[in-house]
């Protein structure tokens, strides 16, 4: 049986974190084996893009970690130990890690993943008002922008549907201007809809 299967039967089709049905995928709670089913747990797609820091984290969102905190299976029990540190500066997520337990095997576990607090924060694309952009929002230039190695002048109030966020780089996104697939500056742009 395959490891995303023990998973699914343990769950019982459901995130072992939130409790959350739908889009549910295997996670590997470092340091793990690839063999080891106890070293992976089966969560929904917000956890994992949160856990991962490729989205900002959301920390109500996070509330369920005071129940799933209580799980029987020790990789639940440490992403929600790695989690409630994260969010420390909340007072639930304090008071949860205060009643929380861990045993010296598990809190070295939890330790090795090297999740500390100097580690930066999701790099999150954001337009001119502050306002977070995703793949495939519609945004308009709040500049005239020229597109370098073109003749094209965006002009500025010019929609530019669909955009693609560049990885890596939370200041730049790609869209398509006159047929022209362009990076624009964060900064120049302002998301409609």
């Amino acid at each position: 049986m395959s490891i995303e299967q023990q998973l699914i039967e343990r769950s019982g089709g459901q995130c072992e974190l939130s409790k959350a049905k739908g889009k549910l995928q295997v996670y590997a709670v470092v340091p793990t084996s690839e063999k080891d089913s106890a070293r992976h747990i089966y969560i929904s797609e917000k956890c994992i893009g949160q856990l991962e820091r490729k989205e900002a984290i959301e920390p109500g969102f996070w509330q369920f970690l005071k129940e799933s905190m209580w799980s029987e299976v020790p990789a639940v029990q440490v992403v929600a130990w790695r989690m409630l540190n994260r969010l420390k500066n909340e007072t639930w997520a304090m008071e949860a890690l205060e009643i929380m337990y861990l045993d010296e095997e598990l809190l070295e576990w939890a330790n090795a993943a090297g999740d500390d607090e100097e580690q930066a924060e999701a790099e999150v694309h954001k337009d001119s008002n502050g306002v977070v952009l995703q793949n495939g929002d519609s945004i308009v230039l709040t500049k005239s922008l020229d597109v370098k190695g073109s003749s094209v002048n965006a002009k500025m109030g010019t929609p530019v549907r669909n955009i693609k966020l560049v990885a890596n780089n939370p200041e730049q996104i790609e869209g398509k201007i006159e047929g022209q697939q362009i990076v624009i500056l964060t900064k120049y742009v302002r998301k409609v809809g």
